[in-house]
């Protein structure tokens, strides 16, 4: 991973943890698995702890990783440095993106709430005016009450949406080409076509990852049919509404967004956007931005996967983490585990390692 991706996950508490389960691959970081340093650490480590801004795992690097056995990755999408060689290898791979959709999840529904009570609007109303006014009468579609989200995918991140809103008084719509009637009812939200979806709702979140299906899916068509006043709200990736469609929507005032991500990234300084009082614009704000509480979860992530790695029992059913509150990192090695079933015999990642050694793991960061 990059040093500043190692530096904001892996602080001092999570490599003491890491430290007290197996031994550590000496510093610096390890950002170019190309380099007669990275062939001398990769050749005796049996797993790696991954992140933001890892090299690719192709073919070359697990050539001169012949121990490695599992890769745990301490951010989401695993897209950008898992290799059809790993698969091919048998190794496994783990992702943090159930523990990464918590934030986003979170921040969503504050988005909901936020943009629902037209909380912008108002203050900028009340700082223009300075007075009273006529305060008493909010606008009839400001507030929750009977208000109705569309969620666009079921992913991790929508799933997790769709609970936060059960306690409040929202009907919830859901599309999701791969979740039927029946799902959707157990999840407690009504499956509809896309068309329908946005034509029916106040609020709409995306949610989905970014495929050549998914590129562009919200276009001109759906925005237009929006109700007035309605938002859109987007956590997952700029590319997946059309920016041109989305970008003269709100500079009419016709509908208003919440936007975390664009295409590209950072616009350009002159893009109207930047100035419009329509939109919410961030930039990777909502997940486990570096810097703030929520990467916290992350190395935890990567704690709990190494422990069930050296123990020989391989990544198992946790190859994605829970999403559910993680205690603190232990200070002094790992929790005992309790009682447990045996792995199968010769079942993927069951090779423990060779008597009187500990798992040799490759953070990619540095010991501070």
């Amino acid at each position: 991973m990059s040093a500043d991706a190692a530096a904001a996950v892996l602080d001092a508490a999570a490599l003491d943890a890491l430290h007290a389960i197996c031994d550590l691959a000496p510093p610096p970081v390890l950002d170019d698995l190309t380099t007669a340093r990275a062939r001398s650490v990769l050749a005796d480590v049996d797993l790696l702890v991954t992140g933001w801004g890892c090299p690719p795992l192709d073919a070359a690097a697990l050539a001169a990783a012949p121990r490695l056995r599992a890769v745990v990755r301490t951010a989401g999408s695993v897209r950008g440095h898992v290799t059809e060689a790993c698969r091919e290898r048998g190794i496994e791979v783990s992702s943090a993106a159930a523990a990464n959709a918590v934030p986003v999840a979170e921040y969503t529904l504050g988005m909901i709430l936020f943009t629902g009570k037209q909380v912008r609007e108002r203050a900028r109303e009340f700082r223009d005016r300075r007075t009273h006014g006529d305060w008493p009468r909010t606008p009839v579609r400001s507030g929750s009450y009977g208000r109705t989200v569309g969620i666009v995918s079921a992913s991790l991140v929508g799933r997790r949406v769709i609970e936060l809103l059960r306690p409040h008084d929202f009907e919830v719509l859901l599309h999701d080409p791969c979740i039927d009637a029946t799902e959707a009812a157990e999840l407690g939200v009504e499956a509809l076509g896309l068309a329908e979806l946005f034509a029916r709702c106040d609020t709409v979140s995306l949610h989905t990852p970014l495929l050549p299906a998914t590129r562009g899916l919200i276009g001109r068509t759906r925005l237009d049919s929006m109700p007035a006043g309605a938002v859109l709200i987007n956590t997952s990736r700029g590319a997946g509404a059309d920016q041109t469609a989305l970008t003269e929507a709100v500079l009419a005032g016709r509908i208003r967004a919440v936007v975390d991500i664009t295409e590209p990234e950072v616009l350009p300084v002159e893009h109207p956007l930047w100035d419009c009082e329509h939109v919410l614009l961030t930039l990777h704000l909502v997940g486990s931005a570096p810097g703030g509480r929520s990467p916290c979860r992350l190395p935890r992530h990567a704690y709990r996967l190494g422990h069930r790695t050296r123990a020989g029992r391989g990544l198992g059913a946790a190859r994605t983490a829970r999403a559910g509150p993680l205690g603190p990192l232990p200070r002094h090695g790992p929790r005992s585990p309790g009682p447990r079933a045996p792995p199968a015999p010769g079942g993927p990642g069951c090779r423990a390692p060779r008597e009187g050694r500990r798992a040799r793991v490759c953070t990619s960061v540095s010991p501070r």
